[in-house]
């Protein structure tokens, strides 16, 4: 088990988002969303207790909330907590067009996403969905979509083994609240209705 504080937390945030994706895959969505709240909290506190600021960890916070049903109090969190850092950073930028998006600011969201192009895949695909929410464009954030959802199914597993695309679900919860679901058939997503 590592020692440093900080990292004992990141661990047992991770091991909650794997058990809250399980929960979500077995329709079990009450008791994921409290899993996904408990591991969003502890997300925010491994982030508190780094001495390094790892952007990530604020990334697993805001999924982590918004699967959890809710996001506005973390966005708010991370945006504050992201106000000094590199405007290059990608993953920084990542946290900041989610939290915006998550706020309704679609102007900031698609000017952060506009930011991860170039940046490595994962990001650039993000990047593009929430540019495409952002601008409700409805064909563009289901194309970004299954583009996510097809490279978490070709990686198989991601968060302790849960083959399952945490960044899609979030993206999918974000796009519902504003009547934008891709309905996406996915054997790593859970089937419609169960997600934020």
């Amino acid at each position: 088990m590592p020692t440093h504080r900080h990292q004992r937390l990141l661990t047992q945030a991770i091991e909650r988002e794997g058990e809250a994706q399980r929960l979500l895959i077995d329709g079990e969505l009450a008791a994921a969303q409290a899993e996904f709240r408990e591991a969003a909290e502890l997300y925010r506190q491994s982030w508190e207790a780094a001495h390094a600021r790892a952007f990530g960890r604020l990334v697993g916070m805001l999924k982590a909330a918004v699967l959890a049903g809710g996001g506005d109090a973390e966005a708010d969190y991370a945006r504050a907590a992201l106000a000094d850092a590199d405007p290059d950073s990608a993953t920084a930028n990542y946290a900041r067009a989610i939290a915006a998006l998550i706020a309704g600011d679609d102007p900031q969201a698609g000017a952060w996403a506009a930011r991860l192009r170039g940046a490595p895949d994962a990001f650039a695909r993000t990047g593009e969905a929430i540019a495409a929410l952002a601008a409700h464009d409805s064909a563009a954030y289901a194309t970004a979509l299954e583009a996510i959802v097809r490279d978490f199914e070709h990686r198989r597993e991601h968060l302790t083994g849960v083959a399952i695309a945490d960044t899609a679900l979030m993206l999918e919860a974000l796009a519902g609240r504003r009547g934008m679901g891709a309905s996406i058939e996915s054997p790593v997503l859970p089937a419609r209705g169960r997600v934020g």
